[in-house]
């Protein structure tokens, strides 16, 4: 999914695999392409034979950063990756992962995917303890601070670097001796583990273990480290939470819908949405569609739950988004029309129920609206999978400043006047917590109600690390 000026971005993708029999950079690749979605900006992968480590980055598509040479050039038998969606720091190469940095037990790379909201008052510790950094991203700080904390072992640094940290990571850490997969307390971000051919794999996404041919065995607790070497996979406690607190707009919008939480698929998940809408948001009409590609299976949810019949009316250029050539003004003028392509016989004269999984900054959406109409609609209903984003994230995810979001400024009349919509219903929480059949007491629902599980800095911002000059 090609993720617009209106939606939320995630923070990023991580793979991580311990396999000597395996052509590691290889299946860490073709996992990374299944996490394509999490991020479009950079790639990265990294590997170690035991002596030492190796490391290719680039900006771009995991298929635009690496080629049979660069594989070839990343040997050994455990290797980790990484996709990135920038939500601290800019996007640079310099910001690409994994990051590699020394210690005083060997070298340590890095792949992230989450954001540690008291990441500016840690990078002034570790400054002044000596710390060099080579990038302005949240994700070298926690490096840092694993390399610099207290421990004869791995496990022990990593540890007392987790009793510092706070806010969201999912981690997938590499050393010359192992591979380490790392939740926070909280569990915010996902991470699942799988088996492969006999050796271990994680990643962000359930997905990705399908991709390579793994075996999903369970996923990361909130709070543990896994370890992975020649002698096995071990399991330690890091941190221990009185909470869970895992992002539900994984659910709603980020994950791949063939990916699994909680032993439950997305893609039912998001169906049960959609009928929680038809449910709390009932109308007349003639058809139901869905903006692709997130929110196709919520639109045949509602229509399963209407008895109205879904219809696909706007064919999506899965290619927009995926090259550094920007269109002209012309073209940019052309806006959504770049990204969809009405079907005029479907829609004409036609009452129709649009189905979207949210509505963030307020900007793509009236001109869906619009293409709808333009291409004969008579009436344009819009509904929406996720209640009204009224307060920012903190914890991974790029969902704008509270200033920029449209349902902390208006009213749900307003927007959808706004919109140029006839009808606008946005599903409750408490639908919403119907739909995923999990208590609401196991998620972060922020966004919505603006209760956040971890204390936010006052000062905090996507440039927080960064010197005016960088950005």
């Amino acid at each position: 999914m090609t993720k617009g000026p209106d939606q939320a971005r995630d923070a990023c993708g991580v793979f991580g695999i311990f396999a000597p029999q395996e052509d590691v950079a290889r299946v860490t690749f073709f996992g990374l392409f299944a996490l394509q979605h999490r991020g479009q900006e950079s790639a990265g992968i990294a590997t170690t034979d035991g002596h030492r480590i190796y490391l290719h980055t680039g900006m771009g598509l995991v298929a635009q950063v690496f080629d049979e040479f660069r594989l070839a050039r990343l040997p050994g038998y455990a290797a980790i990756g990484h996709t990135r969606y920038s939500t601290t720091g800019s996007s640079n190469i310099y910001n690409a992962q994994p990051i590699l940095v020394g210690s005083p037990v060997g070298q340590l790379a890095i792949a992230h995917n989450g954001n540690i909201v008291n990441a500016a008052e840690l990078q002034a510790e570790l400054v002044d303890r000596g710390a060099t950094f080579g990038s302005t991203t949240d994700s070298e700080v926690i490096a840092h601070l694993i390399a610099l904390s207290p421990g004869h072992t791995w496990v022990d640094k990593i540890r007392a670097a987790m009793a510092r940290l706070e806010g969201a990571y999912s981690l997938a850490l590499l050393t010359h001796e192992a591979v380490y997969a790392v939740r926070d307390p909280l569990g915010i971000r996902p991470l699942a583990l799988g088996r492969y051919n006999g050796s271990w794999v994680f990643a962000s996404e359930t997905c990705a273990l399908d991709h390579v041919g793994a075996e999903l065995v369970r996923e990361v607790e909130p709070g543990e480290i896994v370890e992975i070497t020649h002698d096995g996979l071990r399991s330690y406690p890091g941190q221990v939470s009185p909470r869970q607190a895992f992002c539900i707009f994984e659910l709603i919008y980020l994950a791949r819908p063939d990916s699994r939480f909680s032993g439950q698929l997305i893609y039912l998940m998001r169906e049960a949405m959609g009928a929680e809408l038809a449910r709390e948001h009932p109308v007349e009409a003639d058809l139901v569609t869905g903006v692709p590609d997130s929110a196709i299976p919520a639109a045949i949810g509602y229509a399963r739950a209407s008895g109205i019949p879904f219809r696909e009316t706007l064919i999506k250029n899965r290619y927009v988004g995926r090259t550094f050539i920007q269109p002209d003004q012309r073209m940019r003028s052309l806006g959504v029309q770049l990204k969809f392509n009405p079907l005029p016989e479907v829609l004409r004269g036609k009452r129709v129920v649009v189905v979207d999984d949210s509505i963030v900054r307020g900007t793509t959406t009236p001109r869906v609206v619009s293409l709808l109409r333009e291409a004969g609609a008579r009436e344009v209903h819009l509904r929406i999978c996720a209640p009204p984003i009224r307060w920012p994230c903190y914890y991974g995810v790029d969902m704008a400043t509270r200033e920029e979001l449209i349902a902390a400024r208006k009213t749900v009349a307003e927007i959808a006047a706004w919109t140029g919509a006839d009808s606008l219903g946005y599903l409750s929480v408490e639908g919403l917590l119907r739909a995923v059949g999990l208590p609401g007491a196991r998620f972060c629902l922020a966004c919505f109600t603006g209760d956040y599980p971890v204390p936010i800095p006052e000062a905090l911002g996507k440039f927080v690390l960064e010197a005016p000059a960088a950005r």
